[in-house]
Formats: structure tokens, sequence, C-alpha cells
């Protein structure tokens, strides 16, 4: 395939997120742009779900987060927030936990990600029941796979102790 050419989509319903996701970020990428994130997000997502009911609304969120990084990273986006990564190997307990503590703490001042190098298919059910027990929102959280965009836009990167599985990213604090 072509580098322009957009890549085929699964369905019907994976164009309709293509098409609101081009509409949120018009005058910032073109919509090739936004359907090939798409498409990878929803290739990358896939590769480690077992069942793929919400599959596309989860490629959609995906999009949007490395959209949104990659929009910092071009300076296309306004805002002073620190922007923090935690990663981990399964993005199912540490890194999942730690993003939900700082977003829940830090509100308005900080954008938080987090990210892992061999995510699970699900975040960890202790993790959900300990977290939502102290009152953090747990409803936006999902194990995603680790991505440059979102890895460029960080300011901060925290590896979660996972030892030779957590990367090195040069560059970043």
């Amino acid at each position: 395939m072509p580098p322009s050419a957009s890549p085929p989509l699964p369905d019907e319903r994976l164009a309709a997120g293509a098409a609101r996701l081009s509409t949120r970020y018009t005058g910032r990428f073109a919509p090739e742009t936004v359907l090939r994130l798409l498409a990878d997000s929803c290739a990358r997502l896939a590769e480690q779900a077992r069942i793929r009911t919400h599959l596309i609304v989860l490629a959609e969120r995906l999009t949007a987060e490395r959209s949104d990084a990659l929009a910092h990273t071009r300076g296309l986006s306004s805002g002073g927030r620190v922007r923090v990564l935690f990663v981990c190997s399964h993005n199912a307990g540490r890194s999942q936990t730690a993003a939900a503590l700082l977003a829940h703490r830090g509100g308005e001042r900080v954008t938080v990600s987090s990210a892992g190098t061999h995510p699970t298919e699900d975040v960890g059910p202790l993790v959900a029941h300990a977290l939502t027990e102290a009152g953090v929102d747990l409803a936006d959280a999902y194990s995603k796979p680790l991505t440059e965009e979102v890895v460029q836009a960080a300011d901060i990167v925290i590896t979660m102790g996972c030892g030779d599985a957590c990367p090195v990213v040069p560059g970043r604090r």
C-alpha cells in the first residue's frame, strides 16, 4: 500500500469513528492522518483482545489520546499542563494505579497517560476494586499499548519497576 493511501477499515463502525475523530481534529490533522492512526490503534488493540465487543470504542479512545499527544508535540494544542506517562509491562496494575491516582489528585494541572509494553486485555479486577473503594474513577481505564506519540508528548515518563520489560525512553525525564 502506498504511504499516502488510507488503510482499509474493518467495518462501518470504525468508519463512523474515523469521521467523528476527523471532525474533532479539523484544522490540526488531515482526515487521512486520523484514519491511519485509528486503523493502527484498532490493529494494536486487536492483538491483545480476546473479546472484541468494545474494540472500536477503545480504538477511538486510543486514537484520540495519540492525536492529542501528536498535536502537543507539534505545538498544535494549547495548555501548559505537565504530561506524565506511566509505563509497565502489562498496563493492568501498577501503571493503571499510578495514573488513576495522579489524575485523581492532579486534576486539571496534569495530563496523565499509561501504557504497557505488552498490554493485557483488562485492568486487573483487584486494582479496579481497590481504586473504586478509594473513590478513584476508572470509567476510562483500559490496557493500551505504548505508542511513540504518547512517549514523545510526555514531559515525564515513569516506569513501574517491571525490570527489562520496561523501555528506556531516551531524551525523556
